[in-house]
């Protein structure tokens, strides 16, 4: 959704307005430090209007005048530095809160929006474009500050000391202004499209980084080197015109500026042959003259930062305003007892509007039954695990759980309910017994290698340098793809959950751990509904229901000794695997 930037601005300054204190403190201290900087020129026009007769200089005065203007500038300095303090404070705050809000809306929209999205291009909202507002709320709020404070002070101080040189700066100078304005404009719409761009080649890094291996394996260096060049030269492009037409708005009002000098001296030295003007004072007010124009300077300096906060802030809008997902029924129990049975009901669900997935879909599973879902990649498999437990809505029908619908359920109860040991496994960088205690940080160590233990994977836990608190680097590098998924095993029976969804659960596990990781899965699955995503069809044969899926519907439903029996789609698809494994 495009925000104009008059609203992208008061979203900036809300997020602004709880540091309000130190806000005020800021706009304190830019006008002591401004009023302290603009005495000083005063100070020195007097020490000149001291010195410039021949033979008549009053040295004692000159000094005075000279140790005034030091601790004049000295005191202007801590000022400025107070000021910069404050300031700094608001931004940094103001960032902290918007990058806490972000984070947290990761967790509120709906997963659909997570998938839909490259992965770089989020994290790229959440840091670049979150510091680029900072950035600019900093150099902002800087200018905003000294800079209106010192126009009007200066412009005082001018005209007390002559109205008619005053006049003639004022109605030059907003000449810079029209000269900023018409750059900016220019400028703004490549602005906007550099930081998608950056945006989109963080996502492209992001993806090319984690896959490595694979563009190795495939010889896909060249190509890849070829993408990233394409995206890479538009934000070259991009990026050169942006700052092209944004470097114009510094010179361009320098040059007004230069007028505005011009003027005053020309004006200035008539005045002081007139007499109405000394030496020192047309030597204070040309200083006037350079620090009334420097505001206007300031501000064209920074507009190129300015103009990649406001097009970052609209990204981090855009993200923020996205809706979140259907929020838990109120009143709903914190904790139900399950007993395991499902009943789905009647349901559709498809991705996308324009092509159907799954439709009018029923199945009944009885508490403590073990169900395998096996067919064609494609078929559903995955998107029925996402509806059981609610990564996704059904679009029509009811879920239920003991006969209460999981849509009346809180989604942390729901799924509290199930342990899951999906085909990808994940580790952060903890220990050893944080990553298995992921799902109950309260678990003593002796609880810790009791799963261990049962995941088969205690004794190589206990050859790592530090045992179960060896640092297990970033996605579990340092590990095997199988001691990964051994210890995501471990995670789940830690935290023995009434039902289990294993989504190719041992796909990464050689066959004699594989059967003893089957050993402690039936185990544990007694009693428990379970649902078990296979491709290898013999890992199943045991379950109480197979169900056999394609194009979104259970087409066949039995026990394998049923299903072979009928001599049908799964028979084939059994015979098929086995035939190609003796091949």
């Amino acid at each position: 959704m495009k925000q104009s930037r008059k609203n992208v601005i008061k979203r900036i300054l809300k997020y602004a307005s709880p540091y309000r204190k130190s806000m005020i403190c800021a706009m304190i201290f830019a006008l002591l430090y401004v009023v302290l900087n603009l005495t000083a020129p005063v100070l020195i026009g007097l020490a000149i209007d001291r010195a410039v007769e021949k033979g008549n200089v009053n040295f004692n005065e000159i000094w005075q005048l000279l140790l005034m203007t030091a601790v004049t500038v000295l005191s202007g300095a801590v000022f400025q530095w107070l000021m910069g303090l404050c300031i700094n404070t608001v931004s940094y705050m103001t960032v902290r809160d918007i990058r806490r809000e972000i984070f947290a809306k990761f967790n509120s929209v709906p997963l659909k929006y997570i998938d839909s999205h490259p992965h770089g291009d989020l994290i790229s909202r959440i840091i670049n474009d979150t510091d680029a507002v900072g950035d600019g709320l900093l150099q902002g709020i800087t200018q905003l500050f000294s800079g209106i404070i010192m126009i009007f002070c200066t412009l005082a101080f001018m005209i007390a000391m002559n109205f008619f040189i005053a006049i003639v700066v004022v109605i030059i100078t907003p000449l810079s202004m029209f000269v900023a304005a018409f750059i900016t404009r220019l400028s703004q719409k490549q602005f906007k499209l550099q930081s998608e761009t950056q945006g989109e080649i963080s996502a492209y890094i992001n993806e090319y980084v984690g896959q490595q291996k694979l563009v190795k394996a495939f010889g896909y260096e060249d190509e890849a080197q070829e993408s990233f060049d394409e995206i890479n030269q538009r934000l070259y492009v991009c990026g050169k015109k942006s700052q092209f037409y944004s470097s114009l708005a510094n010179p361009s009002t320098r040059f007004v500026n230069g007028i505005v000098t011009t003027a005053v001296c020309v004006t200035g030295a008539v005045s002081v042959i007139n007499g109405s003007l000394t030496v020192g004072q047309i030597s204070a007010f040309i200083t006037y003259a350079n620090q009334y124009t420097k505001p206007f300077n300031e501000v064209t300096g920074v507009i190129p930062q300015l103009q990649t906060a406001l097009a970052g802030a609209e990204r981090v809008f855009t993200l923020l305003d996205e809706n979140d997902q259907i929020p838990d029924p109120e009143n709903a129990p914190d904790c139900l007892p399950c007993k395991g049975r499902i009943d789905i009901d009647h349901v559709d669900f498809s991705y996308s509007p324009d092509k159907k997935l799954i439709t009018n879909f029923d199945l009944h599973v009885a508490p403590g039954s073990k169900v395998a879902i096996v067919g064609p990649t494609g078929c559903g498999k995955t998107t029925l695990i996402n509806l059981l437990m609610r990564f996704y809505d059904a679009d029509k029908g009811d879920i239920r759980i003991d006969g209460t619908s999981i849509y009346n359920m809180k989604r942390d109860t729901l799924r509290s309910m199930y342990g899951m040991v999906l085909q990808e496994s994940w580790l952060y960088n903890a220990t050893v017994r944080e990553n298995i205690a992921y799902g109950k940080p309260d678990a003593s160590l002796d609880e810790i290698k009791a799963a261990a233990k049962s995941a088969f994977i205690d004794h190589f836990i206990e050859r790592m340098p530090d045992g179960y608190d060896t640092m297990i680097t970033e996605d579990g590098s340092n590990l095997s793809q199988g001691q990964k998924q051994l210890m995501c095993i471990a995670r789940v029976m830690l935290c023995d959950p009434p039902m289990l969804i294993l989504d190719e659960a041992t796909s990464s596990i050689d066959t004699r751990t594989e059967i003893r990781i089957q050993k402690a899965f039936n185990n544990m699955m007694k009693g428990r509904t379970s649902f078990i995503v296979a491709h290898r069809l013999s890992t199943i044969k045991e379950a109480d229901t197979i169900l056999v899926m394609k194009d979104g519907n259970v087409i066949e439903q039995g026990s394998h000794s049923q299903l072979m029996s009928r001599n049908g789609f799964y028979t084939n698809l059994y015979n098929s695997q086995f035939a190609s494994s003796a091949t």
